[in-house]
């Protein structure tokens, strides 16, 4: 038998750059300057780092850029490296793109590990090749990669969602397996949360706003549940797909934080504890590549680090953009049938076509209008371009229809000219959710949104020679691109192809928007001229940075070792570093007072666990952070009660009663603007229209009255069912329940049947309605009527009934509306607690909130306005 030849040592270059010129089956001659300078730089000033970031722009090559570090690093140190990518389809993508581009031997792991072959495991284990798998591969409860010297984090902006769910615990409330764990969490909770939040966890309301609704389980409140938490986990997950999460988080509960939602239940701690994972940890070092690291120390929260080494963009590309898009908005000019025959034309003229879509069922109702409407196109979806991407960009009159995916899909060059995004999800989970929509810290996440934004917008151009157009429609992500208030943190390259994109929408017809399209895309005479404006417009323009940034860069080390403390239940040292994330954030201005309020709710809650073992100054210590929190931010009515614990003066049982009650008719309303945009007003005229015109009219009235409500920001219900009444409208512990008789005549009078059915509406209610059923709930039965007499003997009916005469309701609704309407002029966006604060004015002072109607209502007792006929 011969002998295997040993293969003789080599020098390695000096630098990564060097060795590329070394590999004999390269198809390209060299490296590019700027990726030559990272490189250079990497060996220069970052080498031993154990934590190191490097930004490289789309289209400037970074695949390439971390390779070579990597393979310089196996051959010079016989290292074991492990390149981590989001994917099965971009481990794919770069295995392909090293042995066929770049001459480099690499191993591709995907799939199970029992599948991984004896030979690939042999030459990864031996430091031969560098192992090219996705970040599930290593974060798991018992990865196969678990002593990895180097490993390569590529598109890290995208990781957290990846290195978070391991440390997360989501319980689905339509996921079959999760069911049964579901119902008894909710039934856990009930005591703990108002009955407005129990009905919407349990998928029991019926308010458009139920959707958007997030909430979370204090602190101290899972302190006290946690043995019973804790015991319903361990009977529960070992028959579901959550077994492997509890195991990482079930000596840790104390340190999560429970979020609900109207379809989900999350248990996960605020930053992932990634220290706490040796496989990841113990690393003699962690590459992180993007082209969009962010600012503020946000790649740190991502994961878990409480610092990483930035290597800065090569110079020049800070002003430099890659490729060309031509902006295209419907919604400018088109409604919304309109639209979708713009969709039509577009992706039939398109040889390639990209669309990207936020969930399976929109994916699902995009693909049944292709089918049905332009047959003459092949339909792709994520499964059939996930091993490779070849079969679609070859063929023609094609179209690739994705769901959930807004990155790491790239089609360069003439792959594909055409990309159609259908809205952007700016949060990606109920934790994002909660800190951006109730805590009101959207600033914390300017960066990460902007960043999915950039990421889905530019897969159609990754060089600079790159063009594409770019069809943006959707509920928010228009608004957020058109918004100049949100441009101006873009790269100027963006501003100037967004400003041009907005206004070649704006009072165009299909016929225009196609005429536009055909220019751009034939890439002639006529477009140079319009490109031209785009760099003109370009040079005009500079990109600011997002306010703050610097006191969140600078908090961030200490809002890390807050949570290790937290992991170790080590209390006292969590509390004195969350004290230390507020004395920074209190340096800046008001733009952080929503992160401020977390990291007060957060010592606050570390407080209170060490007053379990340290006395009297711990809790007087936690009461006053929940009060400084509740003081900062008026959307969480629980913050109220715990800025109560261990009171020693007394307070009422309402005292804050109301501002609880206006804080969710503002979220309320918030959701309503939201749903609505901010573009433009077609849609939210429509709306304003549909319900004032259906108030004006006998046969639409309930349904415009039931609107009407949720348009102002009230859970708005109604049911057609035997002696069900009209519609009704609540927060929290008040409804109000109407019957319309808006049919009547000016001259009628009231009858003793209406009567009697106005006044037992508040049984049906309670008997019918959960939000309702608690014995707490005020039900005020409310008569919408023109009559001014009764028949005899129908006043003694009407002693508990109030009467909003309907003249004076349809004034009011006009005027409430008006209000609404001014407050959505200077609406900046979700979150923002400043503009909170003064809708929360503005629904006081016009009478519009359900305290300052209700006082109203009270003076307008039927029995007391009506007289007998």
């Amino acid at each position: 038998m011969a002998f295997t030849k040993i293969r003789p040592r080599t020098v390695t270059p000096e630098t990564p750059d060097l060795l590329f010129r070394e590999l004999p089956r390269r198809k390209i001659p060299d490296v590019l300057p700027h990726q030559q300078e990272m490189m250079q730089r990497y060996v220069a000033k970052a080498v031993e780092k154990k934590d190191v970031a490097l930004q490289l722009p789309t289209g400037s090559g970074k695949t390439l850029v971390g390779l070579l570090i990597a393979e310089w690093r196996r051959r010079k140190n016989n290292e074991k490296i492990v390149y981590l990518c989001p994917t099965k389809q971009l481990v794919h993508q770069v295995v392909n793109q090293a042995e066929h581009k770049y001459g480099l031997s690499v191993v591709g792991f995907t799939g199970p590990k029992k599948n991984y072959s004896a030979s690939d495991k042999s030459k990864y284990n031996q430091g031969e090749c560098i192992a090219v798998t996705t970040y599930s591969s290593l974060f798991n409860s018992n990865p196969y990669f678990s002593d990895a010297d180097i490993i390569i984090i590529d598109d890290a902006h995208a990781a957290e969602n990846y290195v978070a769910k391991l440390w997360s615990i989501n319980i689905e409330r339509f996921n079959e397996k999760h069911r049964t764990l579901h119902g008894v969490l909710s039934s856990i909770f009930k005591p703990y949360i108002d009955s407005s939040s129990y009905t919407r966890l349990i998928g029991e309301a019926g308010s458009p706003s139920d959707l958007a609704w997030v909430d979370k389980i204090p602190s101290p409140s899972l302190f006290e549940m946690h043995d019973e938490i804790q015991s319903v986990l361990d009977a529960c997950a070992s028959e579901t797909d959550l077994w492997y999460s509890w195991g990482m988080l079930r000596e840790h509960l104390r340190a999560c934080h429970i979020y609900l939602s109207s379809s989900e239940i999350l248990i996960r701690p605020l930053i992932p504890p990634t220290w706490a994972h040796p496989a990841f940890n113990n690393a003699k070092q962690r590459i992180y590549m993007s082209a969009t690291l962010g600012e503020g120390g946000d790649l740190e929260r991502l994961l878990g680090r409480k610092a990483i080494y930035r290597l800065p963009v090569p110079s020049g590309w800070d002003s430099q953009g890659v490729g060309r898009r031509f902006f295209i908005f419907p919604s400018l000019s088109l409604d919304a049938e309109d639209s979708i025959r713009l969709r039509r034309s577009l992706l039939s003229k398109g040889e390639r076509s990209l669309v990207l879509v936020p969930s399976d069922s929109m994916k699902d109702e995009i693909i049944a209008d292709v089918t049905t409407n332009i047959p003459k196109l092949a339909i792709y979806d994520a499964g059939a371009i996930e091993v490779s991407k070849e079969k679609f960009v070859s063929s023609a009159n094609s179209v690739a229809i994705v769901a959930n995916r807004y990155d790491g899909i790239d089609f360069p060059g003439d792959e594909c000219r055409l990309l159609l995004i259908e809205g952007l999800p700016k949060t990606v989970n109920s934790q994002e959710r909660f800190l951006m929509s109730r805590m009101g810290a959207t600033i914390l996440f300017n960066g990460r949104i902007q960043t999915r934004v950039l990421q889905a917008i530019g897969r159609c151009t990754r060089s600079l020679e790159d063009y594409s157009a770019v069809v943006v429609t959707g509920d928010d992500l228009p608004d957020y691109l058109a918004d100049p208030r949100k441009r101006k943190y873009l790269h100027p390259e963006l501003q100037a192809e967004l400003e041009f994109g907005v206004e070649q929408s704006t009072g165009k017809d299909n016929s225009d928007f196609e005429e536009n399209f055909n220019i751009f895309i034939e890439n002639g005479k006529e477009w140079e001229s319009a490109n031209q404006m785009i760099v003109d417009s370009r040079n005009t323009l500079s990109q600011e940075s997002f306010p703050s940034i610097q006191h969140l860069e600078i908090a961030v080390k200490d809002e890390v070792k807050y949570q290790m403390a937290m992991w170790q239940q080590d209390y006292t040292e969590a509390l004195s570093k969350a004290e230390s994330v507020l004395g920074i954030l209190a340096e800046a201005d008001g733009g952080l007072r929503g992160y401020r309020a977390l990291w007060e709710y957060l010592a606050g809650s570390a407080a209170a666990m060490a007053a379990l073992d340290g006395g009297h100054a711990f809790a007087v210590k936690s009461r006053d952070h929940f009060q400084r929190a509740k003081k900062a931010t008026t959307t969480l009515p629980w913050l109220v009660q715990l800025s109560k614990l261990n009171q020693e003066t007394t307070t009422t049982p309402d005292a804050g009663i109301e501002d609880i009650l206006i804080s969710h008719q503002v979220e309320n309303l918030e959701g309503v603007i939201v749903s609505l945009g901010t573009l433009h007003d077609n849609n939210y005229s429509k709306k304003e229209r549909l319900i004032l015109d259906g108030l004006n009219d006998a046969n639409t009235f309930e349904g415009s009255h039931k609107l009407l409500g949720e348009h102002l920001g009230y859970m708005a219900g109604k049911v057609e069912s035997s002696a069900s009444p009209d519609p009704w409208w609540q927060l929290g512990h008040i409804c109000l329940v109407f019957e319309d008789h808006a049919g009547a005549e000016e001259g009628s009078s009231l009858d003793a049947t209406k009567a009697r059915q106005v006044a037992s509406h508040p049984k049906w209610m309670k008997a019918n309605v959960e939000l309702c059923s608690p014995e707490n709930t005020e039900i005020y039965p409310i008569l919408v009527s023109p009559v001014s007499t009764v028949y005899p003997g129908v006043l003694p009916q009407l002693d508990s009934v109030y009467l909003w005469k309907l003249g004076e309701f349809k004034s009011w609704a006009e005027s409430s509306m008006a209000a609404i309407r001014e407050l959505r002029k200077s609406f900046p966006g979700a979150g923002d607690i400043v503009w909170r604060a003064q809708a929360a004015e503005v629904l006081k002072r016009e009478g519009i909130d359900i305290v300052s109607l209700m006082t109203y209502l009270k003076t307008q007792v039927a029995k007391d306005l009506l007289v007998e006929y």
